[in-house]
């Protein structure tokens, strides 16, 4: 028996997840949260098998954190990710900072089924779309875009930036001063070779990191 945490804000989504699990023998919802914290400690206390993890009311590069901290702690679930965002670099670095798996929005029941079924039996699990576009870009291309050669910390704040965020604002979201942010998007211009932050905008524009 596989068992489930499902981690959403959204109640409607929560209870669409809990209808597609109730049809399937072999899987048992085991606890719903809806925030950050009651996520890490569901995490923690549940003998989940497998994280969903949705929409926890946080920007889509925080996600990595979460992410992170849950392995840090040492919680059994395995993390499969729900549509954040369809980003094919964004699903690259949920994988890297420990996802088992990565399903886009548009994904069917019965994908998300096979999804939780595979990350349950230790394997991983891209939906068939992102994997596909995967591949491709690595068929016809062997340039890998810019902003993959920043760290987790400079592409959140790039994302940041590109969302049109101050710096304060930034600074207040990270837990960190605005000067700390100004050396990530010094860092940031150098990596990616631009000069100004319209230049970032239309970096994120070009590279569709703009939502």
């Amino acid at each position: 028996m596989i068992r489930l945490l499902i981690a959403d804000d959204r109640p409607v989504f929560r209870e669409g997840l809990k209808h597609v699990v109730s049809e399937c023998r072999d899987m048992r919802l085991v606890e719903a949260a809806a925030e950050r914290g009651s996520v890490l400690d569901a995490a923690w206390t549940t003998e989940a098998d497998v994280l969903l993890l949705g929409d926890v009311s946080v920007p889509p590069p925080k996600i990595l954190d979460l992410i992170r901290q849950h392995r840090r702690r040492g919680a059994k679930p395995t993390v499969l990710v729900l549509g954040v965002r369809d980003e094919d670099e964004f699903a690259i670095r949920v994988l890297r900072a420990g996802a088992a798996g990565y399903l886009t929005k548009d994904h069917t029941p019965r994908q998300l089924v096979e999804a939780i079924r595979r990350v349950a039996a230790g394997k991983r699990y891209l939906s068939p779309g992102l994997a596909q576009s995967l591949v491709f870009d690595l068929e016809v291309s062997k340039k890998a875009p810019a902003h993959e050669g920043l760290s987790d910390r400079e592409y959140q704040v790039l994302c940041m930036f590109c969302a049109g965020r101050q710096f304060k604002e930034i600074a207040t979201e990270l837990g960190v001063s605005p000067k700390t942010v100004s050396t990530y998007r010094n860092r940031i211009l150098q990596k990616l070779h631009l000069k100004t932050n319209a230049e970032i905008m239309r970096y994120g524009i070009e590279n569709h990191m703009v939502r």
